[in-house]
């Protein structure tokens, strides 16, 4: 007896190890912008095709890392404006009261967000320094 199966039945090919590619990604480009890329490519050595591949999915999955990483650098931005602000007054000798150091908790709390995408920031536009 047959029975009928919902299953497909096309294979899935894989090509050296993965999954084949059969999906065209397409973009115009003037004649001056495409010699530029083609510099590009052929001084890194790399077939432009892959370099495309390359620079798309690395910016797709950028942002998806971005957005990840972000509360991991706020709270280790957070240890350190806690570590940096408490530390100091007891270089020099100073105590710190329980009211205050809830209120370096609050300071800590309010701005470590802001501090993390300064981090970013910089970064981003190239700064050795971080703040």
């Amino acid at each position: 007896m047959t029975l009928l199966s919902t299953e497909s039945r096309h294979s899935q090919r894989k090509v050296r190890g993965r999954e084949k590619r059969n999906r065209t990604l397409n973009t115009k480009l003037t004649e001056v912008e495409f010699a530029e890329v083609e510099r590009f490519c052929e001084s890194h050595n790399v077939a432009f095709g892959e370099w495309v591949r390359e620079v798309v999915l690395r910016e797709v999955r950028a942002k998806e890392d971005r957005l990840g990483i972000m509360p991991l650098l706020s709270e280790i931005t957070g240890l350190r404006l806690l570590f940096i602000n408490t530390l100091e007054p007891f270089l020099r000798g100073d105590k710190m009261t329980p009211e205050q150091f809830k209120e370096m908790l609050r300071y800590v709390k309010s701005n470590k967000r802001k501090a993390a995408a300064d981090i970013l920031a910089s970064y981003a536009e190239g700064a050795t320094e971080q703040p």
